[in-house]
């Protein structure tokens, strides 16, 4: 175990690599039971995909995504169908668009075609490389602001039933529990106590118990999910999939403006959780894109982990499920130590048994996992102080980066508006020769994203 995941070399234990595993799980688990509720038509009061499906489909495809990240690439990341792409899926393409769940089901397939595509070319590496150092720095603390945001909102202590955001008044056990387990974390993680963020999720969800915060879900039973895997299994393949897709010429344009948006939001999302957890803990080094460039080939972890990446999408399209994506929950596990593929291999071993479990991994509740979220969020806050903030030019792109991603819900929308006021800004200085030319072509295609997805 040793040699193969270079436990000292990247300065970590085992036990260590498990309590981060076990964090990161905890972390995204959520995904099980919400991911089905979501395609299955559920959350939006309609029917599409069967949950028993897709609940096994988001299992398998985060198994096999999330395996082949920690040991393929021996990074710390898990995978899992990401939040915001399933929403897309459903509300926008399914329900908006008139798209059948198949037909969708092979766009996103094709979406990870093409992040193969971009990734076995090493494009993705070189937009990454392209990122000038200010934004990738923004991009970090953004990730953080990201993540408290996330964590914050799951468990609703801000609402915004008054049509503006707001402090929700204090009266449900579920935040008090999410307070309690705040500054339970925070008070483990000031003592510098090991394995504090594990430990504050695991003794907040227990004291949810008299509470009644922390109860089990209703959820269907292993062997139904089998018998109903078939119905989406390889249903891509069928004629109500890909032949259906590209069926009627007129709907082409469409079809690709659909791709694209998959595409465009799927590639920034993951290069976003790269840059703003691995830089700032030294998973992707300076020496690791240095060897980018001097060794031919998939050698490096940012190659390696990029294309673990894009083939988990593929993958879990042909399952049954959307955007197989790396979560950028992974951050809690990496902020509880995690630094090898080991990590990962935990997380994959933890969706493995919850399709046995999934009943009591459903009970962990959002108040348990939040207050880690918004702990990690703290840490990664850090990759702000790298940042020029008294110039105003390299302020401005920071900001937008940075203060996007959390106000848009979307990793790939903070980047998209870093990018442009970062064109903006060199252009009105006269320096627009400093800008790379595939900032300037990452740029352009965010822009026709968002005119695209306006017509649509």
């Amino acid at each position: 175990m040793e040699r193969f995941f270079k436990l000292k070399e990247n300065g970590t234990t085992v036990s260590r690599e498990i309590i981060a595993g076990l964090t990161t799980f905890f972390a995204m688990a959520y995904i099980i039971v919400v991911n089905p509720n979501v395609l299955s038509g559920q959350a939006a009061g309609t029917e599409l995909m069967p949950w028993g499906a897709v609940f096994l489909a988001t299992i398998i495809a985060s198994i096999i995504g999330t395996l082949i990240m920690g040991l393929v690439a021996n990074v710390p990341y898990a995978q899992a169908p990401g939040m915001g792409l399933n929403a897309f899926f459903v509300y926008t393409v399914c329900l908006g668009l008139g798209f059948t769940w198949q037909q969708t089901l092979s766009m996103v397939f094709i979406c990870g075609l093409i992040n193969i595509f971009i990734t076995v070319t090493k494009i993705r590496k070189y937009i990454i490389k392209a990122i000038p150092r200010s934004l990738q720095n923004a991009i970090g603390g953004g990730i953080g602001l990201f993540v408290a945001y996330i964590g914050i909102l799951n468990v609703g202590i801000v609402n915004f039933d008054s049509g503006v955001p707001a402090l929700a008044t204090l009266n449900q056990p579920a935040l008090w529990l999410f307070i309690i387990g705040l500054v339970l974390t925070i008070v483990l993680q000031v003592c510098k106590v090991k394995g504090a963020i594990l430990i504050g999720i695991v003794a907040t969800t227990l004291i949810g118990i008299p509470m009644g915060v922390t109860v089990t879900a209703n959820t269907i039973s292993f062997q139904d999910a089998c018998q109903q895997l078939p119905t989406t299994f390889g249903a891509i393949f069928t004629s109500a999939g890909l032949p259906s897709l590209f069926s009627d010429m007129a709907k082409l344009p469409l079809v690709l403006v659909t791709i694209f948006a998959f595409s465009i939001s799927d590639t920034f999302d993951t290069i976003g959780t790269f840059i703003g957890t691995g830089r700032r803990t030294g998973i992707f080094s300076d020496e690791d894109e240095r060897s980018m460039e001097t060794n031919p080939g998939f050698k490096s972890k940012m190659d390696k982990a990029l294309f673990a990446d894009a083939t988990a999408t593929s993958i879990g399209a042909i399952f049954g499920t959307s955007n197989t994506t790396t979560f950028v929950e992974s951050a809690a596990g990496i902020g509880a130590g995690g630094r090898t593929g080991l990590t990962s291999v935990v997380v994959a071993l933890c969706f493995a048994a919850s399709a046995f479990l999934a009943t009591f991994v459903s009970a962990i509740p959002s108040a348990a996992t939040a207050p880690a979220l918004v702990a990690v969020g703290i840490m990664m806050a850090s990759s702000f102080r790298e940042i020029k903030w008294d110039d105003f030019d390299e302020a401005v792109p920071a900001f937008f980066a940075g203060v996007f991603m959390a106000l848009c819900y979307s990793i790939s929308y903070g980047i998209a508006a870093g990018f442009i006021f970062y064109c903006i800004t060199k252009v009105c200085k006269g320096k627009a020769k400093e800008v790379h030319p595939i900032l300037w072509v990452a740029t352009a295609l965010f822009i026709l994203n968002f005119i695209l997805l306006a017509i649509i």
